[in-house]
């Protein structure tokens, strides 16, 4: 029987085991999918280990994207225009790497019927996160996409990276407009902090998208919701069950529906 992992620190949280699970139950497909802690100082060596003893495959959470894809010996084309992976495994003996947290943003975004061609985009956050929606973004075709982060120079790299003039870079500090689509993409949700950026941002959005998820309401949403009660407010599960569904695709070959697992999680 196959073996999955999802691994990150903190890991606790995740609701990654049950939406597999119910994914092989749903394609009649046997495995195990469980939570694996590493330590932020063993990561590379743990991966490897973890490999060596049987897995078949491992998502990748925060804060280990970046140094996921630096451990690969392969990567697919979507994850080296994001240089982060979330989804490993092993073909002809070696580690390869892909990237579906784009694809699931963007499935998730579409599901909640928000529009994304055109709209001017704001992603808070410069790390691995980010770095894996970016592509999935710009083929959805916004007007703009300003990435903002505490060090301003962390997120000119994406750009430059990028090679793309729909991309732009400021400290957050700097950002003083509105966006119609507001993206944290940034760990802050997860200790209950805000990401230090004016309010403004929400002024006129249409979307506020927070990429981490909680049975209660995120601290990024309840701010988002206090400057503009009109708008329409996404936490990550939806993209973590599209990000689950593109990696379970990869490697079982054979695409599950989401629909269900939505359901289910939605009362867990």
């Amino acid at each position: 029987m196959k073996k999955f992992l999802v691994i990150g620190n903190p890991i606790a949280h995740s609701k990654s085991p049950i939406i597999h699970e119910e994914f092989a139950k749903q394609l009649g497909i046997e495995l195990t999918y469980s939570k694996q802690l590493l330590e932020l100082d063993s990561f590379e060596e743990d991966v490897l280990k973890l490999f060596e003893n049987g897995i078949a495959g491992a998502n990748v959470t925060l804060p280990f994207k970046e140094r996921a894809f630096s451990l690969c010996k392969h990567v697919t084309d979507r994850a080296k225009l994001s240089g982060a992976v979330n989804t490993l495994y092993i073909k002809d003996n070696t580690l390869f790497g892909d990237n579906t947290d784009g694809e699931g943003l963007v499935r998730d975004l579409v599901y909640n019927e928000v529009t994304i061609e055109d709209r001017r985009i704001l992603v808070i956050g410069a790390g691995g996160a980010t770095r894996g929606c970016i592509p999935a973004l710009l083929n959805a075709k916004p007007k703009s996409i300003m990435i903002a982060n505490r060090t301003k120079d962390k997120a000119q790299r994406i750009v430059d990276e990028s090679n793309s003039e729909k991309l732009s870079a400021l400290g957050l500090d700097e950002v003083t407009d509105s966006f119609d689509i507001v993206i944290n993409a940034t760990s802050s949700s997860v200790y209950k902090e805000l990401p230090v950026v004016s309010s403004i941002i929400f002024s006129e959005a249409i979307a506020v998208y927070d990429m981490y998820y909680s049975n209660e309401q995120t601290s990024f949403l309840a701010w988002a919701e206090k400057i503009n009660p009109d708008v329409t407010l996404i936490n990550g599960l939806g993209m973590l069950v599209e990000q689950a569904a593109e990696a379970f695709y990869v490697w079982n070959g054979v695409m599950p529906k989401t629909q269900a697992v939505r359901n289910l999680l939605s009362n867990v």
